[in-house]
């Protein structure tokens, strides 16, 4: 199974590469972008292109004027699947998560319509959005000044980008992890670029940890329940939804994999108990969701 998974996340990554469209000029590049209808949270989202990191895409509500002292935006930074250098796959996704008023900042240039991004990314580049969010919290000449919560700030990401997250998640800044579709392999994988995790370094996760599978279809799927099953120091939960590998992520408004994300950055990025009644109590309320499979541990 584990070479299987390495195979098909080779071929894809490679797709990427083969199907990528050119790159224009950062100039003829639009500054922003709304995804779908902005979300449907309480915050029509943005997806920017900073200038002063066109390494990555922001997703942030459209009216920064309506962010103040009560409602700071958390960070949540994103790794993509495949190791892709771009998130053109998960931006309905992440408009839909940063639209309940979160502050994104996924790897990769921002995407044109219908492109598709090339490239390769690599974990440090998670860690180098949680330093810029910071920055710019404290920059009176950045636009975001004072509108973003640093102290509260998930790491996330899908496949290889859920690899990517869990080798960022010991860094003591991060609040709580999320793994998607993904999952440490027994042995280090070949593939290039790829974090060559073992199982010993789930042993440095220090935050709450959710991994969102899909299903028995999901060729992750061993490896993400074989993670949650060896976490045994942190509050842990593990949804599966019998969708495959591929999530719900291009579905609009990303779909239910984007309903139970929210739910967990709102509960422990917001302190949310409303959206948490989604992952706490026994059965916890997502176990009444047909469409998912549910376990927890150390939690309430």
């Amino acid at each position: 199974m584990n070479k299987i998974l390495i195979s098909i996340l080779a071929v894809t990554a490679m797709s990427f590469g083969n199907h990528a469209q050119a790159q224009v000029g950062n100039a003829a590049r639009p500054i922003t972008r709304t995804v779908e209808d902005g979300g449907s949270g309480p915050y029509k989202t943005l997806m920017v292109s900073e200038k002063s990191l066109q390494t990555h895409t922001v997703f942030r509500p459209n009216d920064l004027e309506a962010i103040g002292p009560n409602n700071k935006l958390p960070i949540i930074v994103w790794g993509n699947g495949a190791c892709a250098n771009s998130p053109w796959e998960h931006i309905n996704f992440l408009s839909e998560v940063s639209s309940y008023g979160f502050f994104v900042v996924a790897i990769g240039p921002m995407p044109l319509e219908g492109e598709r991004g090339s490239g390769r990314s690599t974990s440090s580049q998670l860690t180098d959005a949680i330093n810029w969010a910071i920055t710019q919290n404290s920059d009176k000449n950045s636009p975001y000044f004072n509108k973003i919560e640093v102290s509260k700030i998930a790491v996330s990401g899908m496949s290889c980008g859920g690899l990517q997250t869990l080798e960022t998640a010991p860094d003591p800044r991060v609040t709580t992890a999320v793994i998607l579709n993904s999952g440490i392999l027994p042995t280090p994988s070949p593939m290039a670029g790829m974090p060559g995790l073992s199982k010993d370094h789930l042993a440095k996760l220090h935050t709450p940890t959710l991994y969102v599978l899909g299903g028995e279809k999901d060729i992750a799927y061993g490896n993400g329940m074989d993670d949650y099953k060896r976490i045994n120091h942190v509050p842990v939960f593990v949804a599966n939804m019998d969708v495959g590998h591929g999530g719900t992520y291009a579905k609009p408004h990303g779909g239910e994999f984007a309903n139970v994300a929210t739910a967990w950055y709102k509960w422990q990025l917001k302190g949310d108990k409303d959206a948490g009644k989604m992952f706490s109590g026994n059965p916890p309320g997502l176990a009444q969701n047909p469409l998912w499979k549910v376990d927890k541990k150390n939690m309430p």
